[in-house]
């Protein structure tokens, strides 16, 4: 574990910006996370269905959470590090937009219960973010140690870019994620929902609850998606601690905006397309970083044009979708 973590901060004092970046700051910023996370929990789960209201400044909330510590990130290290991090968090925040979809759908197929649900996303975007630390460390001595990883990562954004634009609307099935299979197999589960208890006891027996398999697919589903994400988001940044930062920052809200958007997700009919364009532009880049480097504010520049082009081409065509 500690050599883990010691090959994550050398690896972020190593690269173009060469930052100062101690254990104490990892350790410092994990737990201003956990903290969050916990506040997030307790203040706006408080085992209800929030309101669209409720979730609009929830979601107001975090995102000037993310952009207070940008500045202050700025102030700090600096206009380029404070840069990167808004990019790689902007490109997050709109890779994050797919999670809602998904969500949607694993909630949809559960049947969870509304006055669970948050508390549901709540836990399982705890855990993927854990994982995602994982695929950090692990795209972060890949790219220390070997060179060749960016062009393993370039043509793995590029296909991911073409599933996006060639498969939109392509069924999500939940009951093929393997973590699940698994699950039922070894775990004897009730049929019904009790409250928020993972397991509960019937005739002398411990048996979980259908909302454990839904903590499961959560955060093993969202592994598909850091697959596709921390590869993008090191093409915008090779510092772990700011690819850390903004995939944190960006998930933080996620719980919120997906309880903002849920009754609007069929407005956004050019999301794939637009995303797919961004992970493009980003595999491109990846795959000549030998030959251009492009300033920061362009990868800026191109995540937040197409993000503004697909939101108004959505709002145009949603009439018409209808």
């Amino acid at each position: 574990m500690f050599d883990a973590i010691g090959v994550l901060a050398s690896s972020t004092s190593s690269t173009a910006l060469d930052l100062d970046v101690s254990l104490a700051m990892w350790a410092g910023l994990s737990l201003v996370v956990v903290a969050m996370l916990a506040i997030d929990l307790v203040v706006f789960a408080r085992h209800h269905a929030p309101s669209w209201r409720e979730s609009a400044v929830w979601s107001l909330v975090w995102l000037l959470v993310a952009l207070a510590f940008g500045a202050a990130w700025w102030a700090w290290q600096g206009s380029e590090a404070g840069s990167q991090y808004f990019a790689g968090y902007l490109l997050e925040r709109s890779l994050s937009l797919d999670n809602i979809f998904v969500f949607a759908v694993i909630l949809g197929y559960f049947a969870v219960p509304p006055v669970v649900a948050s508390t549901v996303l709540a836990w399982g975007i705890a855990l993927a973010l854990a994982l995602r630390v994982v695929f950090i460390l692990i795209g972060a001595a890949l790219l220390d140690s070997f060179h060749a990883t960016f062009y393993v990562f370039g043509v793995l954004l590029l296909y991911t870019a073409y599933k996006l634009a060639t498969q939109h609307g392509a069924e999500i099935e939940p009951e093929h994620n393997p973590a699940l299979k698994m699950l039922r197999k070894r775990v004897a589960m009730t049929d019904d929902y009790e409250g928020e208890k993972l397991f509960v006891r019937r005739a002398g027996r411990r048996m979980a609850t259908p909302l454990l398999a839904v903590f499961l697919v959560v955060a093993t589903t969202d592994i598909i998606f850091a697959v596709d994400s921390i590869p993008a988001i090191f093409a915008v940044t090779q510092e772990s601690f700011i690819v850390f930062a903004a995939n944190a920052f960006a998930m933080l809200g996620l719980r919120a905006l997906y309880f903002l958007l849920v009754g609007a997700m069929d407005r956004f009919v050019y999301l794939s397309q637009g995303l797919a364009l961004v992970l493009a532009f980003i595999g491109v880049k990846m795959l000549l970083i030998d030959v251009w480097h492009p300033p920061i504010w362009v990868s800026l520049a191109v995540i937040a044009g197409v993000l503004t082009a697909t939101a108004a081409l959505s709002v145009r065509a949603a009439p018409k979708a209808r």
